[in-house]
Parts: C-alpha cells; sequence; structure tokens
C-alpha cells in the first residue's frame, strides 16, 4: 500500500488535518495524543515552528503506524529528504511550485499544494500533485468550491484550509469538500494538549450526522 493509498484511509476515517504550527517538540506527544484520541488521524507540522523535524519524528514514531504524518510550508525541494529521514509522509505547501511536488512525488510522498485558482490547481496537477489545498478558505465560498468542482477530476481529494470553523464545515463538504485543515481554531502556541483534545472533538463532532 502505497503513502496516499494510506492518507486516502486515514482522511476517509477522519476528514481533518490537524496544522500544528508553532509546536514545541515537548510539547508533540501530549498534543499527538489528545489529537488520536479525539479521532484525527493525518497531523501536519509546518517547518517554521521550532525543530520541526524533531517534532515530525516524534509523532511519526509514535502515530505514523496508523496515521500520517508530515510537514506543511514546504517551500523548497531540499527539504524533502529531510522529512522523509524523519518519518514525514505528506508534503504540504501554501502555493503552487513545481519543483516542490515533483520532488514530493520523486520521494514517494504525498504531495499537497495549496492553489486559489482553477488554473493553479491545473498546473498543480499536471506536476503530479495527489491532494489539492484550496487555500485561504476565507476567500472562497461554497459555490466558488462547486464551480470548481465540476471542472476538477473527481477524485482528486479537494481540502479547504484557513478561516475553518466548527459551524461552516458542513455547507464545504455539502459543495465538494473532502476535508478541512484545522489551524489556529484547533492549535495555537501555548495552548494546553486538554484544549487543543476538546476543540478537536468539538471539530468532530460537528461533522457528525444529527
Amino acid at each position: 500500500m502505497t503513502h496516499l493509498d494510506r492518507f486516502r484511509l486515514h482522511l476517509a476515517a477522519c476528514p481533518l488535518v490537524a496544522i500544528l504550527r508553532g509546536i514545541r517538540p515537548d510539547e508533540a506527544d501530549a498534543v499527538g495524543n489528545a489529537l488520536w484520541t479525539a479521532g484525527i488521524r493525518v497531523i501536519e507540522v509546518p517547518l517554521n515552528s521550532p525543530d520541526p523535524l524533531v517534532s515530525i519524528a516524534r509523532l511519526a514514531s509514535r502515530f505514523g503506524g496508523e496515521g500520517t504524518v508530515g510537514a506543511g510550508t514546504v517551500l523548497d525541494a531540499r527539504d524533502i529528504q529531510p522529512i522523509v529521514e524523519a518519518g514525514g509522509r505528506i508534503i504540504v505547501s501554501p502555493s503552487v511550485d513545481t519543483d516542490v511536488i515533483r520532488a514530493t512525488v520523486a520521494a514517494g510522498l504525498v504531495s499537497s499544494p495549496g492553489y486559489f485558482t482553477p488554473s493553479e490547481a491545473f498546473t498543480a496537477l499536471k506536476a503530479g500533485a495527489h491532494v489539492l489545498k484550496l487555500f485561504p478558505t476565507e476567500a472562497a465560498s461554497p459555490a466558488v468550491l462547486k464551480a470548481q468542482r465540476a471542472v476538477l477530476p473527481k477524485d482528486t481529494p479537494i481540502l479547504m484550509v484557513g478561516g475553518i470553523t466548527p459551524t461552516n464545515m458542513r455547507a464545504y463538504f455539502e459543495a465538494g469538500a473532502d476535508g478541512f485543515g484545522l489551524g489556529s481554531g484547533l492549535y495555537s502556541p501555548g495552548r494546553s494538549a486538554g484544549e487543543v483534545g476538546e476543540r478537536a472533538r468539538t471539530y468532530v463532532e460537528a461533522l457528525t450526522p444529527a
């Protein structure tokens, strides 16, 4: 089974991606455990966090067997090999950088670049991207996503990232979203693992049919 196959299984189990921007390695185990207990199976550590490779390694060692752990804010293809060595299996970027996408695919990892327009989306897919991240969601209504969904490949997962709340996910799901990246609404530096867990449960419960 490929890393993409595993990612699809983990996203199907819980369509939420925890974005832990600013997390420190000494927090990683406790926060990761809180997320895991809440049901989240995909965790991203942005590279502009303190010692991100250490946090990725700790999370991958503990949860990588049954979840997907990787790096976010990846802006340079040269960063990919160290992420692989740390145990990262998904590469997330805020933009469509074809060098990063191609290097990610060549390394056998899951490529998830950020895009906003259909032109950017098709450029990313042509370079080999597996998952598209519509960013920032604050600037894209569900109607925008629905229109893009009409022309983008049906089997390409689209994640909504930026400004996601428990109350706005349902409308995006109905418009064709496959999942959501949760940033400061879930985790921010200084927030306790207990509070992160509570917030994670709130997001998970918001996706549960009444």
